[in-house]
């Protein structure tokens, strides 16, 4: 940027060194960076799982070390994909042709595949042949193959101080170790602490050391320098996230950086542990000290080992440290904030059923099952559709709505297998209800409310997909009351210290509680820009024993505009895949519109969200039976501004009953032309479409008709909610101008 103003390399220094050397200086390494791209294909199983020209990663993660072999270790373990090196992952079942045909095939995995096959004695230059990987990384590949060889008919008591020193420099963690020789990581971690085998950490200078680093920017090793330099200061350290994934994203970087920024006003050292290059967190000058390292339990001790800080915030980066929690508090190290107990309790379905009974709230009527024989009784009890919700996921990651019993039976294998630990909830599903997220602060006696969020599509959309508005648009002054009171009591009882979110659901005029999670949400950087105020930041600091009253935050900031987040999804990228929503979240990104009337600020939402509202045109409508009496007012509506209306038979035959001409068009199994061709044609502006049926006909005319939208970029409505949404938006452009504010001015 500096140089695009004027100035020249030379006359700007080098901030890591503290300005000893201009910028102007080439960059001189002395160590390896290996950055490794994170996937999410499981969350769109239509699309196969190939790489080509076209981007299809999520986020990535980035690892330093001494050599090659050290940093690509350390990355893999960053990824949190569940492995910690290179597992085998090969199916033995499968043929071995099989094995070769992987390893030829660009994909998230072919890494892997390739060490599989050294393991089954394919050759540098077959799997050279196959691949085309430079023959330089698979001679490092197939050396980590080998010393996992080597030492696989070891036990632990075999393994001695220089061979466990040699693993540890080529970048194995204690829990690769661990299950290579059928040990616990414990016990792993246990010995090399006897032995006297500790990493050292290095800082990232940019000039080989040659000149002194002034900046604490730092990466661990296993060599014999530690250059830490670790102070005296009283300091808290907060983990990151680590890598994007979808469910878990630069929101919680917000937080984490807002944590930093707050206690560093406060007096506090602070030390910043991430392996995400994509984030502000991990810039050199977030925090007074950057550790560049994975996020686990065995290199988070390493470092609070030599740290020793007052307190480590786990509650800022999604569930990545949340899942570590309990092991580093059983390791001593000081939890900040609400305790792993207390997140356990809200995390773990079965413990916070408990609490909801205990407390006399009221949940859609549920059970809990941790086999497909539980599942069923419980299916019998409760009735269908039932959400399936599993503990400690992020992104409501294996979550869904069923309707039968063997999609129950196909859908609780992959939701087991997405939390293998912790038993799973089946709720009753809360038919067009409208749900609530509520963003609050709690410093153990009083809580604020920071925000309370409507989502514009009808429970049962997961709430990272859903647009939502601050303030509600259309709540009671008393449920709103009713709500605050709720929200408050929650995080007493549950012992919060810090940010707490609430997912509420409001249904045949009662107030369902869906979900508690005390920790950072991905609201919770939307919530601050509407309100003005970070709520990061007042959680961090009521951690460290701010109170609130202390930080004069003492009641809710009700903003004067609407503020609506919209979500933005990565459809095109996956040919084939069905672009609904449900629990499970696939949104990559959100966007805000904001204004005094919520219509434009809805309709500002979607332009930014690049589904800009037409103002005049053909709109498509097909209901289901419960939907058309609400589609004639709908249809009305319109009617009046200025579109012309088109329907499937049913629709279109009750539509007109009513005195509304509505032309009738064929759905897709009914043959050309049908409603895909028309759309393909270019001559459709709006679609609402609640229909759908469950016969194999029926899905397949909804996905093909889902499918056209997206291609065309033809906004689409999937429920009633968000079509009288739409319509509050369309109404605000013909009759409103598009008025322009910076967030500062509010």
């Amino acid at each position: 940027a500096k140089l695009a103003v004027g100035y020249t390399l030379d006359e700007l220094s080098n901030d890591i060194t503290g300005g000893v050397i201009p910028a102007s200086f080439e960059p001189s390494i002395d160590y390896v960076v290996t950055k490794i791209p994170r996937f999410n294909f499981e969350k769109f199983i239509q699309t196969e799982p190939v790489l080509s020209t076209q981007m299809k990663s999520v986020g990535e993660v980035m690892a330093i070390g001494r050599t090659f072999q050290e940093s690509l270790q350390k990355a893999i373990r960053g990824l949190e994909t569940g492995r910690d090196g290179l597992n085998p992952i090969f199916n033995e079942e499968d043929e071995f042709e099989t094995l070769k045909q992987k390893i030829s095939i660009p994909s998230p995995d072919r890494l892997w595949f390739v060490a599989d096959g050294f393991r089954k004695g394919l050759t540098v230059d077959e799997i050279f042949d196959f691949s085309k990987i430079d023959p330089w990384f698979l001679v490092q590949i197939k050396d980590l193959v080998d010393q996992e060889k080597i030492i696989e008919n070891q036990t632990l008591s075999d393994l001695d101080q220089q061979q466990l020193y040699d693993l540890k420099r080529k970048g194995f963690s204690d829990s690769r170790i661990a299950s290579i020789i059928q040990a616990t990581e414990e016990e792993v971690r246990n010995l090399r602490s006897d032995l006297g085998i500790r990493p050292v950490f290095k800082r990232v200078d940019t000039c080989a050391a040659e000149f002194e680093s002034s900046t604490a920017y730092m990466y661990s090793t296993y060599e014999e320098e530690c250059e830490a330099n670790v102070t005296q200061n009283k300091k808290i350290m907060v983990l990151g996230g680590g890598p994007n994934r979808i469910g878990q994203g630069i929101e919680f970087d917000y937080c984490c950086v807002h944590a930093s920024l707050g206690l560093r006003e406060e007096g506090y050292e602070t030390i910043m542990v991430n392996c995400n290059p994509e984030t502000v967190s991990t810039d050199f000058d977030t925090s007074d000290r950057l550790y560049f390292e994975p996020i686990t339990v065995e290199d988070v001790l390493s470092i609070t080992d030599i740290e020793k800080p007052e307190g480590v915030i786990v509650q800022y980066g999604g569930q990545t440290p949340l899942k570590i929690a309990e092991e580093l508090e059983k390791n001593g190290v000081p939890i900040l904030g609400t305790s792993p107990d207390s997140i356990d309790l809200a995390e773990d379905r079965g413990r916070f059923q408990e609490f909801v009974n205990k407390h006399n709230l009221k949940q859609p009527p549920n059970g809990i099952a941790s086999s497909v024989e539980e599942a069923m009784k419980v299916s019998e009890e409760v009735g269908f559709p039932l959400v399936v919700r599993p503990s400690y996921v992020l992104g409501g990651r294996a979550m869904e709505v069923v309707y039968k019993k063997s999609d129950l039976e196909n859908y609780l294998v992959e939701a087991v297998q997405a939390s293998s630990k912790s038993p799973v909830l089946l709720d009753g599903f809360l038919n067009q209800a409208t749900e609530m997220d509520i963003e609050a602060v709690c410093d153990g006696k009083n809580v604020v409310i920071g925000g309370i969020l409507q989502h514009i599509e009808q429970a049962g959309i997961h709430s990272g997909d859903s647009a939502c508005s601050l303030p509600p648009y259309s709540l009671s002054e008393d449920l709103i009351e009713e709500i605050t009171i709720m929200v408050k009591k929650i995080a007493l009882e549950i012992g919060a210290i810090g940010l707490i979110n609430v997912q509420l659901a409001y249904y045949k005029n009662e107030l369902y509680l869906l979900e508690v999670n005390p920790r950072a949400s991905r609201t919770i950087p939307f919530v601050s820009k509407c309100i003005g105020r970070s709520l990061a930041k007042v959680g961090a600091l009521c951690m460290a024993g701010i109170s609130l009253e202390a930080q004069k935050f003492n009641k809710e900031i009700v903003p004067e505009y609407f503020s609506v987040k919209e979500a933005v999804f990565p459809f095109n990228k996956f040919l084939g895949v069905d672009p609904i929503l449900g629990p499970e979240m696939k949104s990559t990104g959100e966007v805000m519109g904001f204004d005094k009337n919520f219509g434009m600020a809805f309709a500002k939402s979607q332009i930014a969200a690049s589904n800009s509202l037409p103002k005049k045109g053909l709109a498509f409508i097909s209901l289901k039976n419960s939907h058309k009496k609400e589609g004639v007012e709908l249809a009305r509506q319109l009617i009046k501004l200025n579109f012309k209306l088109c329907g499937t038979g049913g629709t279109a035959d009750y539509i007109r009953q009513h005195g509304i001409h509505c032309k009738k068009i064929n759905k897709v199994n009914q043959g050309s032309p049908h409603i895909v061709d028309v759309l393909n044609a270019k001559k459709i502006a709006l679609v609402i479409n609640t229909g759908g049926g469950n016969s194999e006909t029926q899905l397949s005319d909804a996905v093909a008709l889902r499918r056209a939208t997206l291609a065309n970029k033809v906004p689409y409505c999937t429920n009633m909610s968000t079509a009288k949404v739409c319509l509050e938006g369309i109404k605000s452009l013909k009759l409103r101008d598009i008025s322009v504010t910076s967030l500062q001015d509010i």
